[in-house]
């Protein structure tokens, strides 16, 4: 398209029909096929858009009004939703929302996976999509005088300062505002990352949605905290399911979270959880899903597809804090997991000890060299389980899978478009996909994780 036939231009006031949604959940609208993103509209509505800015193939815009509103249309329930970039599609129903997701699958298979022909079943949502998650960490700031703690307005490093959040549990939302108030009243003073000066960076909060136990980390710039002593008083005081305080220390210029020293302050180093039968320690830098009523969804599911019998040797190739491994080690006759984060691998170690799984082998290092050094040993895997990072498999494990040849893979995914890339490159391999099976672990947002099954042919 020149530049010449661009049919929109900037400021300009256009009627539209919305016919899709984006992955990031904006509205997508064509004029005369040059495509304009729109957010917060949805497909089948009809309204008017100001265009704000043009590119060589696209165009956004801002929706100014809507004469014929989707059938899913809702009003969001949350007051900060339009400033907040924690959640996309408030403004979709829920029942909307599970539709536009199996959407979404189901267009990736069939764009990127040119597997058009798989069953993509309905995605597996929640009864009651609000309050899920159970970690809390946000920036803090400084506004008149007094810290404010929220999540950034989108596109933006303002930070919205939020009373609750709606798809948070409750008691971490509580434990949050308390810790804004203490620390405001001993004067602590928030960190500024233009200045790189300051005290407090991030609060967060995790809180077991079984055990009932809290954990509060402080992230600060430096060791030193003033009026620490009064500040761990007034948690423990206020907040009796507090279980473990601890500080993390970053002091560089990043907008990653987390420093690499972590300090526990008062109490225990972990608290702990339940999926399912299995419990879990979980510590300040522990990965543990935000989601555990849906995570306990998702691995059932896995553990169907894995058609365990009691007589397979599995291979957990992302392992994590050993999660998945704990559940198919209840029904298999080996497993063994991998993970390149030493800490996790130690994590493993602890929750099979915790549980009194004496079938599950961990070890750190790299999937890709890990599994082959293992086949040479003549360890041979019946079901290879998978559960990478957004990015996917590396392509030297996908290439392991393929040479080694086990009668079943089973795919965890947390983004479809890579789930989607993979699956092609197996099924070239010799692999045939069954099914992909969406679940919604991230309700309001565009998230949505995936279980896939293939076989040998």
């Amino acid at each position: 398209m020149t530049k010449q036939s661009i049919p929109v231009q900037k400021n300009e006031y256009i009627d539209v029909v919305f016919e899709d949604l984006t992955h990031d959940g904006a509205g997508v609208a064509k004029v005369q096929g040059f495509p304009v993103f729109v957010p917060n509209a949805l497909p089948n509505e009809r309204g008017q858009v100001k265009i704000i800015k043009v590119k060589k193939g696209y165009a956004f815009g801002r929706l100014v009004e809507t004469y014929e509103e989707s059938e899913y249309r809702q009003t969001p329930p949350c007051s900060i939703y339009k400033q907040c970039g924690g959640c996309q599609l408030q403004h979709l129903s829920y029942e909307g929302q599970l539709v536009f997701k199996q959407k979404q699958v189901k267009e990736v298979m069939a764009r990127i996976g040119r597997l058009p022909d798989v069953p993509v079943h309905p995605v597996l949502g929640m009864e009651e999509p609000w309050r899920y998650r159970n970690k809390a960490q946000v920036p803090v700031g400084e506004r008149e005088g007094g810290l404010v703690a929220g999540f950034y307005q989108q596109r933006s490093h303002e930070i919205i300062d939020m009373k609750a959040c709606l798809i948070q549990q409750e008691k971490n939302d509580e434990v949050v505002q308390g810790i804004k108030e203490i620390c405001g009243k001993y004067g602590i003073r928030a960190y500024d990352e233009q200045k790189h000066r300051g005290t407090l960076r991030h609060i967060m909060a995790r809180y077991g949605l079984v055990t009932r136990e809290a954990m509060v980390v402080l992230v600060t710039m430096k060791e030193e905290l003033p009026h620490k002593n009064s500040i761990i008083e007034e948690i423990t005081e206020r907040f009796p399911q507090v279980k473990s305080i601890v500080q993390n220390i970053n002091s560089k210029r990043t907008n990653v979270i987390m420093g690499d020293k972590t300090n526990v302050l008062w109490g225990e180093e972990y608290i702990y959880d339940l999926i399912g039968d299995i419990k879990f320690a979980i510590s300040a830098r522990s990965f543990y899903q935000v989601n555990p009523e849906q995570t306990k969804v998702l691995y059932d599911k896995a553990l169907e597809y894995a058609q365990l019998t009691g007589e397979e040797t599995v291979i957990d190739a992302y392992c994590g804090i050993g999660t998945i491994s704990l559940f198919l080690a209840q029904q298999a006759k080996k497993v063994y997991g991998v993970e390149i984060v030493p800490e996790a691998i130690e994590d493993a170690k602890r929750n099979a000890a915790l549980n009194g799984i004496e079938n599950a082998e961990f070890e750190v290092g790299e999937a890709e060299k890990i599994i082959p050094a293992w086949y040479e040993k003549g360890i041979k895997a019946d079901v290879i389980v998978v559960d990478p990072p957004r990015k996917g498999c590396d392509e030297a494990l996908l290439q392991t899978i393929i040479d080694m040849k086990p009668k079943r893979v089973v795919y965890v995914s947390c983004n479809p478009a890579t789930l989607a890339r993979d699956l092609r490159i197996l099924e070239d391999g010799g692999y045939e996909t069954k099914r992909v099976q969406p679940v919604d672990m991230f309700p309001h947002t565009t998230h949505v994780e995936c279980v896939a099954v293939l076989e040998l042919r």
